[in-house]
């Protein structure tokens, strides 16, 4: 488990200019006054940004994604076996279109 933890302390200290853009729009309660984590440990995995009150998981993916689709797809099926919701976009629609992802959010946050 500590390797998760420094593992996700050495995330925090090195994202991606999506993961700034969105943390940007997620933090300090702007999302109906719940709180978001960044870089959060769960199980094996570590979740971009989670609300833990809501359950809900936001994972960016880039260009490297289509490498790792299978990966991706079994770690949303667990988490949702675990009672999460995960949503994922991409890295230029959170830098092209920040207020449609925040739109779908708080829609999920509010559902």
């Amino acid at each position: 488990m500590r390797h998760h933890v420094l593992r996700a302390k050495g995330l925090r200290n090195n994202m991606t200019p999506a993961e700034r853009k969105l943390w940007s729009l997620l933090r300090a309660r702007q999302c109906g006054g719940m709180r978001f984590r960044r870089q959060n440990p769960f199980g094996p995995y570590i979740l971009d940004f989670a609300c833990l009150e809501k359950r809900l998981a936001i994972e960016l993916d880039g260009s490297q994604h289509g490498e790792t689709i299978r990966y991706d797809d079994e770690r949303t099926q667990r988490l949702n076996r675990h009672g999460w919701r995960v949503l994922r976009f991409w890295n230029h629609e959170v830098m092209l279109q920040p207020d449609a992802v925040f739109a779908v959010i708080m829609a999920a946050l509010m559902g």
